[in-house]
């Protein structure tokens, strides 16, 4: 195509603008979730939240939507909102095309009781991982896209309590067709190495997502992934990594949440695991993470096709990563969130 001297041209647009298709949810347990999770390079706030849809429970009624806000204080603990806080129409995601590196947008959640709040601009820095999927139980599947180093900065409201933040986290978006029980659980988590100007990418970041299905077992799927500056440089499929975890959280660190889940007699779920050990390999490569959790936010999920509830343990604590990726070293040590889920099953179900 070609055009005259000072001529603009519209940027051509390839597949839907948004987060997700541009199509109505329409089964029952469909589902879409936009994922937000940031830490202080202090380890001293931490916010996460996710907004997500699921499919409508017959023709003519509409999807539900559920969005949850959790923030932890240093000083102050845990602090949630119910299902039911309030959330942009169109909330930020890197996910959004276009989207340039750099630019920032508003990203504004609150309880509806006024308290936990943030205020946040969120701005990439990076780019994400290509789509990854997981297929189990009859017909079900989960898809879901992570991305590193992404900074907030903004305001977190407490009750009696304001601070202004910087922080540094991660966003994702999922969406498939599963209920809790054939999902069985997974463990999520990431680390961004914090040294650095803050206005940058980091100079490390690691994702890393483990599916454990229930049936078929062999279904099991998941990968450790390495950034470099805001670019993936390495993926280690299911294949090439192992994960154990030692010893458990003090139940007095974990706390139930949303606050209404307290007051309707939630069944305890297993242990959370206080340290987990994840070990990569593939040819020279070769990358270890050690985190030891600290404190951990039980949600407690309601499941649509039976009555114990799916929980997922945000584990907050400390990371250390060591290896060696295309001939180079890396070392540090940052604080991490880590994603214990399951228990809809089996009582040892993570």
């Amino acid at each position: 195509m070609s055009t005259s001297p000072g001529t603009c041209v519209e940027p051509l647009s390839l597949g839907p603008t948004g987060p997700f298709p541009d199509v109505p949810l329409r089964a029952p347990l469909e589902r879409r979730w936009l994922h937000y999770a940031f830490l202080s390079r202090d380890s001293g706030q931490s916010v996460i939240a996710n907004l997500s849809a699921l499919g409508p429970d017959g023709d003519g009624h509409a999807p539900h939507r559920t969005t949850i806000l959790l923030v932890h204080d240093r000083e102050h603990g845990w602090h949630s909102s119910q299902f039911n806080a309030d959330r942009p129409d169109h909330p930020w995601s890197s996910f959004r095309s276009p989207h340039a590196i750099g630019v920032a947008g508003d990203f504004d959640v609150a309880a509806r009781t006024g308290v936990p709040a943030v205020k946040l601009r969120l701005r990439r820095t990076g780019r994400p991982c290509t789509s990854q999927s997981a297929a189990f139980g009859g017909g079900e599947h989960l898809r879901w896209q992570s991305e590193p180093g992404v900074l907030a900065s903004g305001l977190v409201r407490l009750p009696g309590i304001e601070r202004d933040v910087e922080l540094l986290g991660y966003h994702e978006r999922v969406r498939g067709r599963w209920s809790w029980p054939a999902l069985g659980g997974w463990v999520f988590g990431f680390v961004n190495d914090p040294v650095g100007r803050s206005d940058e990418p980091p100079p490390t970041a690691v994702v890393f997502t483990l599916i454990q299905s229930r049936d078929p077992r062999a279904a099991a799927s998941g990968s450790v992934m390495l950034w470099r500056r805001g670019r993936l440089v390495r993926h280690f499929p299911r294949r090439a990594f192992q994960v154990a975890v030692h010893d458990v959280l003090d139940r007095d660190q974990v706390v139930l949440v949303p606050p209404l889940a307290r007051a309707l007699g939630t069944a305890p779920a297993a242990s959370v695991p206080r340290r987990l050990l994840i070990t990569a390999r593939s040819g020279s490569d070769r990358l270890l993470l050690d985190f030891r959790g600290s404190t951990a936010a039980r949600i407690a999920n309601p499941c649509e096709t039976g009555l114990p509830a799916f929980s997922v343990h945000e584990t907050l604590g400390a990371c250390h990563v060591e290896g060696v990726v295309a001939g180079r070293r890396l070392d540090f040590q940052a604080p991490g969130i880590v994603e214990f889920a399951g228990g809809t099953g089996d009582a040892d179900d993570h």
